[in-house]
């Protein structure tokens, strides 16, 4: 519901005003003069103002300039008596939206409202529009029928229709920002506005001016007054990516937010009250992060109210081939190559690629290969690693330069190179599984010795 700050001295008048408000579907914060006024819009955010111009104590002319003072987009509209027309006109030389002459015409304050608030919004939409950037496809949809991204699926619209804090983990590129979109879209909030913030792309100075906004002189360059993104984000979600990044000078002032929602803009004494549903995500451990005190206890457990793991491309077995498909269809529109499609062995490479950049890697070789293409996409145009080259890559070490362990002629029983096993393992269940499970079969396709093969089995426990 939108607020509208109603500032009138005459009782009887104000009392009216407040109930025709209400009757409009707004909520009313009466004030009687414009020191009161200027109490309110320090404390709370509103909508819009509706100031009387000759006020007992001050003017309206003060109430316009301490609203323009807290957010420069905020509709003003001046109440005026016979003969102050002029005054009128000054005030909206000063910024005033427009006015309204007394006695009050209640529909024509209806209409007024209704283009004020339509405007402010779309003056909103233009701050937040230049942060976001467009999506290919429309709506966010979550592809998968692996049964870890049904369980995360399911989690997430149980969680959507609340304004409780979600915490999103996963690696980086497996789908963390489409999920907090899918939630904010599924939310009551979904009308209002979504800002995403990577809190690892920006430098760690400017974290918290980019957050909370500053005042005009806050700091050197600051000529002008601008709002954060809690500000812009009022009513809506934000989304902050990589929150383990965040500085532990700034996670303290986050703690705030989602205590008290409260923000305070750099240079300023003043608290704004902002209702803003917070997603956060993180490809970092954050409890390791708590135990070396690179962040703050409460500020997990105030994060970490729910949290959804999103499950890693290579753990999705099938998945893999529905999403080529889904990118591809949106390709195929995109491009107006209505013929695209794979062909068997770049099917088969897909399905064994072990994906260490998950979904992003994954759409970003089908856009190469579909631009390169007119009609079949084979498995060169995809242009990724050859799966020989990858396992030879992770394994080289143990197998050619690796001393053999006592009672191990082989010289590579359980030494795998740990950043590679995860890679090493899948690929070799692939090309089994390619080989319909014929070890000889699956050693003279790796070119590795057929006793190498089975060692490795056995340390994989993919016997």
């Amino acid at each position: 519901m939108e607020t509208i700050l109603l500032v009138e001295d005459k009782a009887e008048l104000r009392e009216m005003l407040v109930q025709a408000l209400t009757r409009m579907d707004y909520q009313v914060s009466p004030a009687a003069s414009s020191a009161a006024a200027a109490a309110l819009l320090r404390s709370q955010r509103f909508s819009a103002v509706l100031t009387d111009l000759k006020l007992p104590a001050g003017s309206g002319m003060e109430v316009l300039r301490a609203a323009l003072e807290v957010d420069s987009a905020l509709p003003v509209i001046i109440m005026t008596a016979y003969g102050t027309i002029v005054e009128a006109v000054a005030a909206m030389r000063e910024g005033a939206y427009d006015f309204i002459q007394k006695p009050i015409d209640l529909e024509y304050l209806r209409h007024l409202l209704g283009r004020a608030l339509e405007r402010q919004q779309l003056l909103r939409e233009n701050l937040v529009l230049k942060d976001e950037y467009a999506r290919k496809f429309g709506f966010p949809r979550i592809v998968g029928e692996h049964p870890s991204m049904q369980a995360a699926a399911r989690e997430m619209q149980a969680i959507a229709a609340t304004d409780t804090t979600v915490l999103l983990l996963g690696a980086s590129g497996t789908g963390k920002e489409l999920f907090a979109r899918a939630i904010h879209r599924l939310s009551p909030r979904a009308n209002k506005s979504f800002l995403a913030l990577n809190c690892a792309a920006i430098p760690e100075s400017l974290v918290e001016n980019e957050l909370f906004g500053h005042e005009r002189g806050a700091f050197t360059g600051a000529d002008s007054r601008q709002a954060g993104k809690f500000e812009l984000a009022h009513g809506g979600t934000m989304f902050l990516d990589e929150i383990g990044e965040l500085p532990l000078s700034v996670q303290s002032k986050l703690l705030r937010v989602l205590e008290d929602g409260k923000v305070q803009r750099l240079g300023s004494n003043a608290e704004t009250t902002v209702n803003v549903r917070v997603i956060t995500a993180t490809n970092r451990d954050l409890e390791a992060a708590v135990k070396s005190q690179t962040f703050r206890q409460d500020l997990y457990y105030r994060l970490a109210v729910f949290t959804i793991r999103i499950p890693g491309l290579r753990e999705r077995g099938d998945d893999v081939l529905l999403l080529a498909e889904h990118f591809l269809a949106g390709f195929r529109r995109e491009l107006k190559k209505p013929r695209l499609k794979f062909s068997d062995a770049a099917l088969k490479v897909l399905r064994a690629h072990t994906w260490p950049g998950n979904v992003r890697e994954l759409q970003n070789a089908i856009e190469r290969a579909s631009i390169l293409c007119d009609s079949a996409i084979e498995a060169v145009d995809l242009a990724l690693p050859a799966p020989e080259n990858r396992l030879a890559a992770a394994a080289a070490p143990d197998y050619k330069n690796s001393a053999a362990p006592s009672g191990d002629p082989t010289g590579i029983a359980g030494q795998h190179a740990p950043a590679a096993s995860d890679d090493e393992r899948s690929h070799l269940e692939a090309t089994l599984r390619e080989c319909k499970w014929n070890k000889r079969a699956a050693a003279d396709k790796l070119g590795i010795p057929y006793k190498t093969l089975l060692t490795k089995l056995r340390s994989y426990d993919l016997n």
